[in-house]
C-alpha cells in the first residue's frame, strides 16, 4: 500500500466525525484527514480528547472487505505505525505499547487511538482510524501504564516535528504495516506489536463497563485479546477495556 494522500485542515470538530460523514456520503478513501485543531475530539469509551496547538490529530478513512473482527486488527497496525513514528524522533528504547493500543514514551502515554467502522454504501466496511499524538503538549488527566502523567515528544526533543511532517511520516509507517497485514496476515503484525508490549507477566487491573477485575496479565491470544489469570486460577480473555498494570486505576482522560 502506498501512503494515502493527506488533507490538512486548520480546524474541524473531529477528524473521525469527518471521516464518517465522508464515508456515509460515498467517499471510498483511502484518505488521511489531519487537523491542526479539533474542537470536539473523542477518545475511547466516549471520552473527550483534548487537543492543543502543535499536536497531531489524524484519521485515515479507508474501505475494507471482510468482517468487523478482521477490521478490529487495524488498531494493532495503528499502534505500530505510531511507535515507528516516534522512533524517528526519540530513542526506540523509550517507545513501548500498553495493551491494546496506547503508545508510551518512557512509560507515559503519548498517543491515543480510536478505530470506528460502519457499513459503506458501496459495500464492505468503512474504517475511521483515528490517531492523536502528543507532539508538543501532554493533556492533563491522562493515564499511563502505572497511573503517571502523560508525556509529549517535546520533553525529549529540542523542538517537536511540525504537524505536517509528523502526518507524512505516520502515513508512511501505517502504509508499511497495512501492506504487511494485507500480504502476510495478522501474525507478523501481532509478533511486532507483542515485542513492544509492556506490562505482561505482572499484576493487572482491568476496568470494564460494569465491573473491575484483577489478576496476572499472562499474555495475548492470537487475535490480540489479553489473557488474565484470576486469583481462583481461572483465565479471563479481555478484548476491550481500560487496563492498568501494577497500579490501581485513577479517574482521568483518554
Amino acid at each position: 500500500m502506498t501512503p494515502a494522500p493527506l488533507v490538512i485542515l486548520d480546524e474541524i470538530d473531529s477528524t473521525n466525525a469527518e471521516a464518517r460523514r465522508l464515508a456515509e456520503a460515498g467517499e471510498l478513501g483511502p484518505r488521511w484527514i489531519v487537523a491542526r485543531r479539533q474542537t470536539a475530539g473523542r477518545g475511547r469509551r466516549g471520552r473527550a480528547w483534548i487537543d492543543k496547538p502543535g499536536n497531531l490529530a489524524a484519521t485515515l478513512l479507508i474501505r475494507v472487505q471482510g468482517t468487523a473482527r478482521e477490521a478490529a486488527q487495524t488498531t494493532f497496525i495503528a499502534a505500530l505505525a505510531v511507535a515507528d513514528l516516534m522512533d524517528v524522533f526519540v530513542s526506540p528504547a523509550l517507545v513501548s505499547i500498553k495493551w491494546p493500543n496506547d503508545v508510551l514514551l518512557d512509560g507515559r502515554k503519548a498517543s491515543g487511538i480510536l478505530v470506528e467502522s460502519g457499513p459503506h454504501p458501496a459495500g464492505g466496511l468503512w474504517l475511521a482510524v483515528g490517531i492523536g499524538v502528543n507532539l508538543t503538549h501532554a493533556p492533563e488527566g491522562t493515564e499511563s501504564v502505572s497511573g503517571a502523567i502523560a508525556d509529549s515528544l517535546r520533553a525529549d526533543l529540542t523542538f517537536a516535528p511540525p504537524v505536517e511532517a509528523a502526518a507524512e511520516i505516520l502515513a508512511e509507517t501505517f502504509a508499511v504495516w497495512w501492506g504487511r497485514w494485507q500480504t502476510l496476515g495478522f501474525e507478523p503484525v501481532l509478533d511486532a506489536w507483542t515485542s513492544r508490549l509492556t506490562g505482561l507477566n505482572g499484576p493487572c487491573t482491568v476496568r470494564l463497563d460494569h465491573e473491575t477485575i484483577e489478576g496476572l496479565a499472562e499474555g495475548v491470544e492470537p487475535d490480540g485479546a489479553l489473557r488474565l489469570r484470576l486469583a481462583d486460577g481461572s483465565a479471563r480473555l479481555i478484548s476491550a477495556g481500560d487496563v492498568f498494570f501494577s497500579a490501581a486505576p485513577r479517574s482521568g482522560g483518554v
